[in-house]
């Protein structure tokens, strides 16, 4: 469980959005920090990765990989 206190105008914003869609504002918090979470996920993992300065792939090389050549 977890509380947080939210300004006025985003408490606000929340509410006429579940009134919008008949969903409920802990639903769209939910989405909202799951969403984010992904972003920072992806982040630090960039950033870890970075540190280790490993040698770069040629686009060439990615494009192989992936099946994207023409």
């Amino acid at each position: 469980m977890l509380a947080i206190r939210l300004p006025k105008e985003i408490e606000e914003r929340l509410e006429a959005l579940a009134r919008k869609t008949g969903r409920s504002k802990s639903y769209y918090v939910r989405q909202a920090i799951l969403e984010h979470l992904d972003d920072l996920e992806d982040y630090y993992l960039a950033v870890e990765r970075l540190e280790q300065k490993l040698p770069g792939i040629p686009l060439d090389e990615v494009e192989r990989r992936l099946g994207l050549q023409d």
